[in-house]
């Protein structure tokens, strides 16, 4: 490599990190920062933990108010476009609440 070829590289941008929003409190954050959860095709609702698993997604901050107000109102249901049973409701609560006490 050239010396011009080297200070070229170092001017370059580097890539821009995926920014995602909260169902809940509407905050802005990184992906990687974020909570995903995916409706999959079966339409069970699950948490995530690779973000890679198919199916629509929706990111919810890792926090117990915003997993609170995400599953208890609609906005979780309208962004996977589903109804949330009250068994699959139930079941997030309690893997959200385990999964906020190994973050934090």
């Amino acid at each position: 490599m050239t010396m011009k070829s080297l200070k070229m590289r170092k001017t370059l941008p580097s890539r821009p990190v995926p920014q995602r929003t909260c169902v809940a409190c509407r905050r802005v954050s990184h992906k990687r920062e974020l909570v995903r959860l995916v409706r999959t095709a079966s339409g069970d609702i699950e948490i995530d933990r690779t973000g890679k698993k198919e199916g629509r997604g929706a990111y919810i901050c890792p926090q117990r108010a915003c997993w609170e107000k995400a599953l208890k109102g609609k906005q979780l249901s309208v962004a996977l476009r589903s109804n949330i049973t009250q068994e699959n409701r139930e079941k997030l609560v309690k893997d959200g609440i385990e999964l906020i006490k190994g973050v934090a």
